[in-house]
C-alpha cells in the first residue's frame, strides 16, 4: 500500500529502492531434443544454476575499512511468496521464462534456491542462451524483497531471516561485484555511516584525552 499522499510513480520507486538484488553462481546450459504435439523434433534450451546459496557470507560493501556482510539464512523461504517469478536479463527487458506457464522451474534443497529455465519459447531467449553457452553471461541474481531480518553490530553482517517476495532470477553480464550485492538499500547504508560516525567520534575524543592526559604532565 502506498503511504499517504504518495503518488504512483514515487510509490514505485520505493518499491524498487526496498528491493535487494544478489550475484551469485555460475550459469550453465544444456539441451534435450524432444518431440512436439505434431512428431517433430524440437530442441530445448535450458540453463539451470543456484540463485540464491545458503549460509555463505557475501560482502555488501564497505565502509571506511569495515566490510558489510549479509547472510541468506537456509529458511529465508519458507514463506516467500514465489507464486510468479520471472527468467530475464539484466533484471529488464523481455521476459523468457516463467514459473507461472512451466518454463520456470524452482527448487529448494539444503544448499539454496536452484533454477532451471527453458528459453527455447521466444526469440529473445534463444539469443540469451546462446550468449549462455558461449560463455558470454555467466552469472545469476536474483531480486527479491525482505520480511524479517537481523543484525549483529559485532560482525557487521545482516542475516536474512525471511524473504517475502521472490520477483525475479536473473542471466546478468556484468555484475557491480563478484559474488556480493549489485546494490545495498539506503537503510543499510545508513547504519554503516551511523557507525563510522561513531567510531570517528570515540577516536577524536580518545585523541582528545591523550592531549588533555600530556598537557596535564
Amino acid at each position: 500500500m502506498s503511504k499517504k499522499g504518495e503518488t504512483n510513480k514515487e510509490a514505485l520507486k520505493r518499491l524498487r529502492d526496498n528491493r535487494m538484488y544478489r550475484i551469485f553462481t555460475n550459469l550453465k546450459t544444456r539441451n534435450e531434443t524432444i518431440q512436439d504435439e505434431e512428431g517433430q523434433e524440437v530442441k530445448e534450451m535450458i540453463v539451470q544454476g543456484q540463485a540464491v546459496t545458503f549460509e555463505q557470507e557475501t560482502t555488501l560493501f564497505k565502509c571506511g575499512d569495515t566490510e558489510y556482510k549479509e547472510v541468506i539464512d537456509r529458511n529465508a523461504f519458507n514463506e516467500t511468496d514465489m507464486s510468479d517469478v520471472i527468467f530475464n536479463y539484466n533484471h529488464g527487458g523481455k521476459v523468457v521464462a516463467r514459473n507461472r506457464n512451466n518454463t520456470l522451474k524452482l527448487s529448494i534443497d539444503a544448499n539454496g534456491l536452484n533454477i532451471e529455465a527453458r528459453l527455447d519459447g521466444t526469440e529473445e531467449g534463444r539469443k540469451l542462451y546462446e550468449e549462455i553457452k558461449g560463455g558470454y553471461i555467466d552469472r545469476m541474481s536474483f531480486c527479491f524483497t525482505i520480511k524479517e531480518e537481523s543484525y549483529n553490530q559485532e560482525t557487521h553482517t545482516w542475516r536474512v531471516l525471511k524473504i517475502d517476495k521472490l520477483y525475479d532470477v536473473s542471466a546478468v553480464d556484468i555484475p557491480a561485484y563478484d559474488t556480493t550485492s549489485i546494490s545495498a538499500r539506503s537503510s543499510r547504508l545508513a547504519v554503516a555511516e551511523k557507525e563510522q560516525k561513531a567510531l570517528e567520534r570515540a577516536q577524536l575524543q580518545k585523541e582528545r584525552s591523550k592531549k588533555l592526559l600530556f598537557k596535564t604532565y
